[in-house]
């Protein structure tokens, strides 16, 4: 479940409107209370239009520093790798395809709305630079990215890829990333830590129906149960604004998210914090057509940018470190599945 930062604000500011103007209150007859909660409403709607203002300005003051390429030397080792045979899609450039949608901090628009940015694009430049390529974006969508793949299209793919034991035996996958799950709640919970199945015992927790966090969430649904104790209980919502609006008013008491997502909501000042983290659970990585070789070239151009230090640069400018790796891998083994 990716959650929209806007929608966010917009949700939080619904939640602050219902309490300030009791909703479920009956009509009062004075006129004074009226023209009271008609004050109070105007000065709200100020004080969230400031708030509003605030965070996206932030969040576009991040995306401006951020915007600067960061770009590292050939990797004349992994140049060498790079196999006789191989044939690039467009030759002297690295064709890799990302999501068409914006999904920040992995992938946005610029302010000049043409220019892609983000964690992905930064990695997929470190490897184009490390193999002495120039790297060309291509837009596409999780549908269609295998077929384009597969036909050619493209050189490479990255698109928020978990490592998984289908997707091992259809492509070759390098790793570059933690796909590290979180648990966020209100900044104002009493809840203060989510370690293990014991700790969400009769919480209401939003989670997305068939992402990777759901499958960990009812796990630990199933743990409750066997040991006795009330059990989670799993609230399916429709996008981010609904489960920001539950959050913010009491109605859940926690979001399961990819902690990619929640932790750029902390970055542009969305009051939330992180209770606990899944880690090691699935992979994120470079998808390449099976049985190239070039993975081989891929995996040492990340290695190297990972010991240079532009790996790191990377990540901690998109508030990532926390999902950083120490070395990259070529298929991976898939784990607790």
């Amino acid at each position: 479940m990716w959650c929209n930062k806007k929608n966010l604000l917009v949700g939080l500011i619904l939640v602050i409107d219902i309490n300030l103007n009791g909703c479920n209150q009956e009509k009062s007859n004075s006129t004074t209370t009226d023209q009271k909660a008609t004050i109070q409403t105007s000065q709200s709607s100020t004080t969230l239009d400031t708030a509003t203002s605030d965070s996206l300005a932030k969040e576009q003051s991040i995306l401006d520093q951020n915007t600067p390429a960061i770009h590292t030397q050939p990797n004349p080792k992994a140049i060498q790798l790079i196999p006789d045979h191989f044939k690039l899609v467009e030759a002297g450039y690295l064709t890799v395809a990302v999501p068409s949608i914006s999904a920040p901090p992995l992938l946005v628009l610029a302010a000049d709305n043409k220019t892609y940015i983000g964690a992905e694009i930064d990695i997929a430049r470190l490897i184009a630079d490390s193999l002495g390529l120039q790297l060309k974006i291509v837009p596409t969508t999780w549908e269609n990215w295998p077929l384009g793949l597969v036909s050619g299209k493209f050189d490479a793919v990255l698109s928020n890829i978990a490592v998984r034991e289908e997707r091992l035996q259809k492509y070759d996958l390098v790793s570059y990333r933690k796909d590290t799950l979180a648990f966020y709640v209100k900044q104002n919970s009493k809840i203060e830590a989510i370690t293990g199945p014991d700790d969400i015992s009769g919480l209401k927790i939003v989670v997305g129906s068939g992402t990777n966090q759901e499958k960990l969430l009812l796990a630990w649904i199933a743990d409750n149960k066997k040991k006795g104790l009330v059990p989670a209980q799993p609230i399916y919502l429709e996008d981010s604004a609904a489960a920001s609006l539950a959050l913010q008013s009491g109605r859940v008491d926690a979001l399961v998210i990819p902690n990619v997502a929640g932790r750029w909501q902390q970055l542009n000042g969305v009051k939330i914090k992180q209770v606990g983290r899944l880690n090691g659970i699935w992979t994120v990585a470079v998808a390449l057509k099976k049985g190239t070789g070039f993975a081989n070239a891929v995996q040492s151009s990340l290695n190297g940018v990972i010991t240079s230090g532009e790996y790191k640069q990377v990540f901690s400018r998109w508030g990532l470190q926390d999902d950083a790796l120490s070395t990259s891998s070529i298929n991976p083994p898939v784990e607790n599945q």
